[in-house]
């Protein structure tokens, strides 16, 4: 073993302790002087290495690596060229050869080439200084707009051909800007083998795929985003990885990235393997890779796949199939505490960065803080939400009362976490056609039903992220083989449809009572959440000077000349959208002017409105008056008022009454869907756990009981 260089000692120490999160910049290849390049590279279980390449005639005796410390090899080699060809050639236990390219190469051949590139990143010379700026401060009382995007498939040329990331910042990033949204997330862009695999099976963790340009093209794209005020989020894939063997698959013909038990290591329906999370040298690759994206590309956030399948040990498994962890459960405990490393490190480094989970499952404290018991994101899927919605709008309107609760139920555990209402690329295809196509009835009903769908998406607290094409209406699957259909643009309807999301747009991103109590209940309250009848809802959207949205929806095609709701104060209502208008696709003609209130008491409140109502529409309304008088309801009072950081009523009242603390009582977390999320719910209230009572109900019910304890007690 060579002596270790003192400048290695500190990086390869904190390497080995799982903590160095910047391990990019001393793994892979690096220019020293001039065209010498060093290669370092990971191998516990090698007995040798050599780096071969266009620069020795991929000779593996040329360049044989020297092991400077416990498993790791370096080379440094003369004569290397940007954009030279290389891979390691390493010589297993077993004495048998294997080529594989370099875990952190930040350039990659095009498939179907597998080699890494000599590549250097930090040449480019970015102009987003001010974007950074404006974009501090807490995400959570900002809008978030995501338009969701398949780089490959959301335009092409004619000849078929993929636009470059260059072209793509030409063409994609006017379009986005011009329709309102505030953020584009791609889909996998690191490089991987497959394009059936949409990118979730990486094979460079540090190199963005050559299929689309340079990594300094990419990096012009992302700068040019900024520049015209649109944030990036990147979709991270550190649950698993393919099975090719020039990847990180048995790296050095033992398992190295991945756990070595079978029963948690392999994902056989996926025909993956899944990362040691145990490994310290693991957690170091990954969560240096995701500083990577942000430090060295400037994304705003990553959307990290799969959560679920990391969290538990028995995901897509049989009784039998996975291993339980050292207290007997299915939770991956070594999971757990990567998720709460890298989120940590990240918001050390990166506070303003958004880290979002898509977590299908009921797992606790997703976007609480680490030092609470959380795992740490910031924000959270919503699939019940997208799950219960999807299932309701597919339903002809004549059933929909019986599912009254698929559009009410998302409300209870709306601020259990922060969440994202997400309408992604997975709801779009093999068969679960696409958003539009969901929709019940003829032609024009199906655009009735998508507005009014996406109008009640952007009033529900949480926030947005849409998948391409869903915006104008595109009527067949995503086709990831293909780009979006814009000759539908052609036509009336998908062209008012194209209108509407661009208005529907704007207007979220202008009202703040759409988005900037999105954790709180202090920005929301229902109004009418029973009329299962009619299928009609109606709710309040409140921001923090108080000033307010109101929402009302029909999911019937049943139409109303008077349909009356309470409202909290006197004057007259403005209807600020009306998803029917003949503009948008709709039959109204003309939007209605106001509505006065009457004094005829309805839903808690004094005064109440008679609306016009469509069948299969929306109306947002907002007060007309700048002044408004005092609710005699005391409950809409409370939200009417200047929104505080206020304790919740009921702990206020029984701290007044002398009380000590609050308890409450649910059904115990692991048995029902509904009754994890209202765990989570009071979990997210602040409520501790006393004791689970196991026979108090029964046997399929046991008894959780949560305690409050009040201020100063």
């Amino acid at each position: 073993m060579a002596k270790l260089d003192k400048d290695y000692e500190f990086p390869l120490y904190i390497f080995h302790q799982g903590k160095n999160y910047k391990a990019y910049e001393f793994f892979g290849c690096h220019r020293i002087k001039g065209d010498t390049f060093a290669f370092r590279v990971w191998a516990p279980h090698a007995k040798s290495v050599s780096t071969v390449g266009d620069f020795n005639e991929w000779d593996a005796s040329a360049n044989v690596m020297k092991k400077i410390s416990d498993g790791i090899f370096e080379a440094k080699i003369e004569n290397v060229k940007i954009y030279d060809c290389y891979k390691y050639a390493i010589t297993t236990s077993k004495g048998d050869i294997i080529m594989k390219a370099d875990p952190y190469a930040f350039h990659a051949e095009t498939r179907p080439g597998t080699a890494s590139k000599v590549y250097e990143t930090g040449k480019y010379r970015w102009n987003d200084s001010s974007w950074k700026k404006e974009n501090s401060g807490n995400i959570l009382e900002k809008p978030v707009n995501i338009y969701e995007i398949h780089f490959g498939s959301w335009k092409r040329h004619e000849n078929g051909e993929f636009l470059s990331y260059r072209q793509m910042a030409e063409e994609l990033v006017p379009y986005v800007k011009d329709m309102g949204y505030t953020h584009i997330e791609m889909m996998p862009i690191m490089e991987y083998p497959f394009d059936g695999s949409w990118g979730y099976q990486v094979t460079g963790y540090f190199a963005p795929t050559s299929r689309y340009g340079t990594p300094n093209d990419l990096m012009y794209f992302v700068d040019a985003c900024h520049k015209a005020g649109i944030g990036v989020i990147l979709d991270w894939v550190p649950a698993h990885f393919p099975k090719d063997s020039y990847g990180l698959y048995e790296f050095d013909g033992e398992c190295t990235y991945e756990y070595s038990d079978m029963k948690k290591g392999e994902h056989k329906e996926w025909g993956t393997r899944v990362f040691d999370y145990s490994k310290n040298e693991v957690k170091s690759f990954l969560i240096s890779s995701a500083m990577y994206w942000v430090d060295e590309f400037h994304f705003d956030g990553l959307r990290v796949d799969a959560v679920a399948s990391m969290l538990y040990l028995d995901y897509g498994r049989e009784d039998g199939q996975w291993t339980p962890n050292k207290n007997g459960g299915r939770e991956n405990l070594e999971a757990v505490e990567f998720f709460k490393d890298l989120n940590c490190a990240m918001f050390k480094e990166h506070p303003e960065v958004m880290m979002i989970a898509e977590e299908s499952t009921a797992w606790p404290m997703i976007t609480m803080p680490t030092d609470i018991g959380g795992l740490g994101f910031n924000f959270k899927w919503n699939m019940g939400w997208m799950n219960d919605m999807l299932r309701y709008i597919s339903l002809d309107p004549l059933f929909r009362k019986g599912n009254h609760n698929c559009i009410t139920f998302s409300f209870y555990y709306a601020f259990s976490e922060n969440f994202i209402l997400p309408i992604s690329h997975d709801e779009v295809v093999h068969g679960k056609c696409s958003l539009i196509n969901k929709m019940p009835g003829e032609y024009e009903m199906k655009f009735d039903g998508l507005r009014l769908f996406l109008a009640y998406m952007f009033a529900h607290p949480g926030k947005k992220l849409l998948f391409m094409g869903s915006e104008f209406g595109q009527f067949i699957e995503w086709n990831y083989k293909q780009g979006l259909d814009w000759l539908l643009l052609d036509y009336d309807m998908h062209k008012k449809m194209l209108g509407f999301s661009k208005t529907l747009n704007n207007l979220y991103k202008e009202t703040p009572a759409l988005w900037q109590i999105d954790y709180s209940w202090d920005g929301f309250q229902w109004i009418s959440s029973e009329d299962n009848a009619n299928s009609v809802i109606a709710f309040r959207r409140i921001d923090k000077s108080g000033k307010e949205i109101i929402a009302i929806f029909n999911f019937t095609p049943n139409s109303f000349d008077e349909y009356r709701i309470g409202v909290p104060n006197e004057g007259s209502y403005k209807v600020v959208l009306d998803t029917s208008l003949e503009k948008y696709g709709g039959s109204t003609i003309a939007k209605h002017p106001a509505y006065k209130t009457k004094k005829k008491a309805m839903h808690g409140f004094e005064q109440s409105i008679g609306l016009k109502l469509s069948g299969l529409s929306a109306i947002y309304l907002e007060k007309t008056s700048k002044k408004t008088s005092k609710p005699k309801n005391k409950a809409a009072s409370e939200k009417a008022k200047k929104v505080k950081k206020a304790e919740p009523q009921a702990k206020k009242e029984a701290a007044r009454l002398g009380y000590s603390f609050l308890q409450v009582k649910t059904v115990q977390t692991g048995h029902y869907e509904e009754y994890d999320r209202t765990n989570a719910f009071y979990q997210r209230m602040g409520f501790l756990p006393l004791e689970c009572l196991p026979t108090l109900w029964d046997e399929w019910n046991p008894c959780q009981m949560y305690v409050l304890p009040l201020q100063n007690s």
